[in-house]
Parts: structure tokens; C-alpha cells; sequence
């Protein structure tokens, strides 16, 4: 992937350092972003857009999340990707309290369904389990990178500079867009012991990471684009509200045209 050169595994690893322990498989090893999938070929994210934004600290404008139950982690067989317009990527996601086997063998079905998938990231929500929950590997890789883990994530700050990239989605196959996001952030999360650390995260993963942070607040990735940019991919999204009322025999949850026009979101917690 053209994207994966705007910070490699070696860099990433001494972002990440502090919270990798050896003595976990390798998924394991940090204990601390439709998934997104980038378009491939030569495309190039054009020149940053910098605007004047005031850093804040989000992590106390958090409301107090639903705390999951054990059998909220519970799952049977194999997941699979849940795709627009199900509500469940609009659904609220838990906190998650409890640490154990359940919530590992989670994590290791959905590090089997990214990689499967040919993504770089994805969230419990888009595998139909409403958790904070992510995972992400920016090599997209089994064997290359690290594999990221982030329970109960939350933004503490993020930069100014705003970059404009061609994102996609697991939950949106085949479908491409541009989004600007901010080119860096810090972040405050727990690991998969429940240890609480923060990390800073810039370039490729910063955008990961708010991609699938994002599924986590039951945002999506076009709530963040503008009307142009959505429009171009508008009769994609019609088609696959179309397919999900032929699947369900049900009505869509949501419809695009239902969206009122308006200016691109940029931030968090904002759709």
C-alpha cells in the first residue's frame, strides 16, 4: 500500500515500544485505525490543509460509557464483517471492565478477520460485538508490523494540521472516498490486561486509528465527508441499502438521501 511509507513498522515500534511484553504471542505483545482499507496504486494524499484549531482535552468530555457484561464479549463460530446500513455500526458501544480469555480470543478473531478481509484495521462493532475495542496492523501483514490493540480508547489531543487521504472501509467493500482528518493525535486507552497507558500516534497510524475510533462512537466514514466528495459515491451507498432491505426484507435503518447537506465533521464525536 502506497499509504504504509508515511511511517514504517520500525518507527511505529519505537512509538509503541514502552507497551510491547515479550512475553505474549506476538498479538499480544502490545499491551497497551472499516477497518480502514487505503486505495492501492499510486495515489498520493494531496498537500495538507493546515487549519487553526485550538487543542483540547477530550478524554473529560467523554460521557460515562454502558460497562459491557461478560456475555457481551461472548461470541459463537466465526465473525464476519457487518456492512452499511446495519445498525449495529450505529449502535452504542460498551466500556469494557472485565480482562480475560474472552476478551483475547476476541481480539484473535478479529485480527483472522482484517487480515482475511485485506484490512488494516477493524473495530468490534463491525464484527457485530458493541465494545470499545481495535485492532490494527498499518502493514496489513500477518507476520509484518505490529498488531495494535486499544480497549476503551479515548482522544486526548489532536493536532492542527489537517490532511485530506482516500480512505475505505470493510463495512463499505469496494468503496472509496476522501476524508481529512487530523495528522496526529495522543491517545488514552487500556491494554488487553487492563493496564492504562497513552501513546502518540501520527502519519498512517493516526489515521487508523481515528477511522476505527470513530466506529466506536457509531460515526461513519462519510459523516466526515463533504457534499461533494459524498456525492460521488452516493449511488454506491444507495445500492447497498437496496441489497440489505433484498437480504432482510426489511426497510434501510438509514438512508443517504435523508442526509441533510452540510460541511464536512471534522473532530471527534462529531457526525
Amino acid at each position: 500500500m502506497a499509504a504504509a511509507t508515511w511511517l514504517n513498522s520500525s518507527a511505529l515500534s519505537n512509538v509503541l515500544r514502552p507497551y510491547l511484553r515479550p512475553n505474549y504471542r506476538r498479538i499480544h505483545r502490545f499491551t497497551s485505525t472499516s477497518p480502514i482499507t487505503f486505495s492501492s496504486g499510486n495515489y498520493k494524499p494531496p498537500e495538507p490543509v493546515v487549519h487553526l484549531r485550538a487543542r483540547r482535552n477530550l478524554s473529560s468530555m467523554v460521557k460515562e460509557d454502558e460497562v459491557a457484561s461478560p456475555d457481551d464479549l461472548h461470541f459463537e463460530g466465526r465473525l464476519k464483517v457487518v456492512e452499511y446500513p446495519d445498525p449495529i455500526l450505529r449502535a452504542r458501544n460498551k466500556r469494557i471492565n472485565t480482562f480475560d480469555d474472552s476478551l483475547k480470543k476476541l481480539v484473535d478473531e478479529m485480527f483472522d478477520v482484517m487480515y482475511s478481509t485485506d484490512g488494516i484495521g477493524l473495530s468490534a462493532p463491525q464484527v457485530g460485538v458493541n465494545v470499545q475495542l481495535m485492532v490494527f496492523n498499518p502493514d496489513g501483514e500477518r507476520g509484518e508490523g505490529e498488531e495494535i490493540v486499544l480497549v476503551n480508547p479515548r482522544v486526548n489531543r489532536y493536532s492542527r494540521k489537517l490532511v485530506l487521504y482516500n480512505e475505505g472501509c470493510l463495512s463499505f467493500p469496494g468503496i472509496y472516498a476522501d476524508v481529512e482528518r487530523p495528522d496526529s493525535l495522543k491517545v488514552d486507552a487500556q491494554d488487553i490486561l487492563g493496564a492504562r497507558f497513552t501513546v502518540n500516534l501520527s502519519g498512517l497510524p493516526a489515521r487508523v486509528f481515528q477511522h476505527e475510533y470513530d466506529h466506536l462512537q457509531g460515526i461513519l466514514f462519510f459523516d466526515k465527508m463533504s457534499d461533494e466528495v459524498l456525492d460521488s459515491i452516493r449511488e454506491d451507498l444507495q445500492a447497498m441499502e437496496k441489497r440489505y432491505e433484498e437480504k432482510t426484507g426489511f426497510p434501510s435503518p438509514e438512508r443517504i438521501d435523508a442526509r441533510r447537506r452540510r460541511k464536512a465533521a471534522v473532530g471527534f464525536g462529531k457526525s
